[in-house]
């Protein structure tokens, strides 16, 4: 609950300056329940105080590192004072985190050893020519999600000319291979498309190489985001319950 003491009044301007918003977005935000709800003058202006700042700051300390629509939830859920469940949306965001540094280290470990695209090539080759249904269910993923791919120009099957039926090659194998590995990395179908682009050109494995030490890079920046999100929240918090 917040500190019945009376706090220094603000007006929307106040509060917009700090961060270079908007009085809207301030309006805004209040109206998301981003912000707890304002007091109004008899004449009917907002007046907010320095807990609607430590909720400004707090929220947007929190987007870098949960997206704004769960710090949206979070600070809504903080505003109607169910901490616990602004936690519980916390932990989703550092359960996800855990969940790409795993998978980032599945990627490293996949590639161990395949220093030259040959090395690649031949470990690939397991997998033989496939059709699309076969190859959807190695991946583990939907047979509709690899003619997505193919749509995105990531995987380029050739078709049988009799049947019609999709056939993916070695090549188209090991593209879509990197390409379930990436997706799970988070990285979005523009990004990965110039990337495999590379992959065909280049003849090795470099690209990949320098793409993971920029995913590393990306992780270690939303830890640091989460860090940062956390003790500005905490703050915020501290400042409801009136604490110093």
């Amino acid at each position: 609950m917040e500190n019945p003491q009376p706090r220094r009044r603000l007006r929307p301007i106040d509060l917009a300056r700090e961060h270079g918003l908007s009085t809207q977005a301030i309006r805004n935000y209040e109206a998301a329940g981003i912000l707890p709800q304002a007091e109004r003058t008899s004449s009917g202006y907002r007046t907010y105080t320095t807990v609607h700042a430590h909720s400004v700051r707090a929220f947007l300390a929190l987007i870098p590192g949960h997206g704004h629509q769960r710090s949206t939830s979070i600070m809504r859920a903080v505003n109607v004072d169910a901490t616990d469940e602004a936690l519980q949306l916390i932990d989703r965001s550092h359960i996800q985190l855990i969940d790409d540094r795993r998978t980032l280290l599945a990627v490293e470990n996949a590639l161990v050893g395949l220093g030259t695209s040959a090395e690649f090539e031949s470990a690939t080759a397991t997998f033989g020519t496939m059709f699309i249904g076969p190859l959807a269910h190695a991946l583990g993923i939907k047979a509709a999600t690899l003619r997505k791919w193919e749509s995105a120009g990531l995987v380029q099957p050739d078709r049988d000319p009799q049947t019609g039926y999709r056939i993916y090659s070695e090549v188209d194998v090991r593209d879509a291979r990197l390409t379930r590995q990436l997706r799970r990395g988070g990285y979005p179908l523009d990004r990965i498309a110039p990337f495999l682009a590379e992959i065909r050109t280049a003849g090795g494995l470099e690209p990949l190489e320098a793409l993971l030490v920029e995913w590393q890079d990306r992780l270690s920046a939303r830890g640091r985001s989460l860090l940062a999100g956390a003790a500005e929240l905490d703050r915020y918090i501290r400042v409801r319950e009136g604490s110093p």
